[in-house]
């Protein structure tokens, strides 16, 4: 096991490198000049656009900046935005907040999604399993940005439950609807790959060998069918949390939640190259690091898995 877990760490190495010199060399390539338009309409002075480009490295070769944030990175160190606060201390403040929205999204969507795929994958061609089809194939087509409006407009304006958008961000109870609205399109992904899964595994010889030794319906389901096909509803899942994170800008945007999505909108917009890469750096990471658990937990699942 330890040298499967090696095996896999070392894997990452070069992904992480060339993701990371990926986005870099996308933001800091970007048209436009950044320190220009910190001035707005104003007129520059040369010496003072000069001095700041010094002070954030960007005087130098592209190759150089990579090497030199990389050098910093390594020592904690995610450099400084251009208003002249860490990006470290905005990553602290705008994280938890989206950790939050992600973790009751990745909730909802597993067991609610888990649930109905295996009622529908169990039930095949039954009243339920068309009901949950149209059900998810309807979240599916349905956009993220309508799906918020529609729930403002049902839950906030006509019921009046919740407010229309988040007033404390740090307030669990508020991140519900939010968290209901992004992990929407995720749920009905999961549960249609839980349904098609289970859906081949029922044809498969060791379920007819189950069946036919006479063991309990609750084993058989539970011990060997949910088993084998909760491994490819896994792979999704361990990516997914990341991508609920990194796709929070809409739904942090529409409900006023103050995340890393609305900080990384903003600074997008503002050209915050040292902001940018910080915050997708962290994010690659996140992904990274759910890859490996979701490689550990398969071969928990499947002990072959660990020995191919």
């Amino acid at each position: 096991m330890g040298s499967y877990v090696l095996r896999r760490v070392l894997q990452m190495i070069p992904v992480f490198f060339g993701t990371t010199l990926l986005i870099f060399v996308m933001v800091y390539t970007l048209p436009g000049d950044p320190v220009t338009a910190l001035f707005g309409e104003k007129a520059a002075d040369p010496a003072v656009v000069a001095s700041i480009k010094h002070k954030y490295f960007l005087d130098q070769p592209l190759w150089k900046q990579y090497l030199h944030y990389m050098g910093n990175l390594f020592q904690g160190d995610f450099g400084t935005s251009f208003t002249g606060r860490p990006v470290s201390d905005i990553m602290a403040g705008a994280f938890p907040v989206t950790i939050r929205l992600a973790l009751l999204a990745f909730v909802f969507e597993m067991i609610l999604g888990l649930a109905l795929g295996m009622l529908s994958g169990l039930r095949r061609g039954s009243v339920q399993d068309t009901l949950v089809l149209v059900l998810t194939l309807m979240v599916i087509s349905i956009p993220v940005f309508v799906l918020a409006y529609i729930a403002q407009t049902v839950f906030a304006t006509n019921l009046g439950w919740v407010t229309p958008t988040v007033q404390d961000s740090y307030d669990l109870s508020q991140l519900v609807l939010p968290a209901v609205v992004l992990g929407s399109l995720s749920l009905a992904y999961v549960a249609r790959l839980t349904r098609t899964s289970i859906g081949e595994n029922l044809r498969a010889d060791y379920m007819r060998t189950a069946v036919a030794k006479g063991l309990p319906r609750r084993t058989i389901v539970l011990r060997h069918l949910l088993r084998n096909s909760l491994i490819p509803v896994i792979t999704f899942l361990g990516t997914d949390l990341g991508a609920l994170m990194g796709g929070a800008i809409v739904t942090e945007g529409i409900f006023n939640v103050q995340g890393i999505g609305n900080v990384l909108y903003r600074a997008i917009n503002t050209k915050e190259g040292p902001t940018v890469v910080g915050i997708v750096t962290v994010l690659v990471i996140i992904y990274l690091v759910a890859s490996l658990l979701v490689d550990l937990l398969y071969a928990v699942l499947d002990p072959r898995i660990r020995y191919a």
